[in-house]
């Protein structure tokens, strides 16, 4: 996408949700991004011809599933800690009060960034049909979930699952694997040096 101004009424939501999208498209290898990422991305996008303070609080706020709305009811991101979002995916936890939309009504985005909402909605799809691959059967689940070897044995039992559903696992478990290929070969004690590099 090129940063020419598009100049025409798009919410602050929108806004925020675009800038996501892109950066997930453009940094196939990153699960999340900072707010600040996120609102930087918007800048350089400039959709609206101004940088507008309610992107940063959209960002940080009103657009996340996972806090409770205040006021705004978005459930375009996921806060994945306290600074840092990603666009909403199935399974994740969504605050009771959330119920807005999950992704922009398409005459509220411009035309040349339909194509951007598009791969969102695809990308959400792709993860329904992951989550689908999950065996319904509790203790079937729990089976896997014990044969898995990035989990401790023995970690995943009734005795410390009381539910036996564990959900929040489910994307840790599907995302494995995920940008392996890029840390291939690199000395994860030498990347850190280089990015401490010219510290103060």
């Amino acid at each position: 996408m090129t940063s020419q101004a598009v100049l025409v009424d798009v919410s602050c939501a929108v806004e925020v949700f675009l800038a996501t999208a892109l950066l997930h498209q453009e940094q196939t290898g990153r699960n999340d991004f900072t707010i600040q990422e996120i609102v930087n991305r918007a800048a350089r996008e400039n959709i609206t011809g101004e940088m507008r303070s309610g992107v940063n609080v959209h960002a940080s706020q009103h657009c996340v599933a996972n806090k409770a709305p205040n006021p705004a009811k978005h459930r375009m991101l996921f806060a994945t800690g306290r600074s840092t979002r990603r666009l909403l995916l199935p399974g994740d936890e969504v605050d009771p009060g959330r119920t807005g939309n999950m992704f922009p009504e398409a005459d509220e985005v411009p035309e040349k960034y339909l194509p951007v909402l598009e791969w969102a909605k695809e990308r959400y799809e792709q993860g329904l049909a992951g989550a689908g691959n999950w065996p319904l059967d509790p203790d079937e689940r729990i089976r896997e979930l014990r044969s898995d070897p990035i989990l401790p044995a023995g970690y995943v039992s009734p005795d410390n699952m009381p539910e036996k559903r564990p959900r929040h696992l489910e994307g840790l478990l599907q995302a494995r694997g995920i940008g392996a290929e890029m840390a291939a070969g690199i000395d994860p004690d030498d990347y850190i040096r280089e990015l401490r590099e010219g510290w103060e």
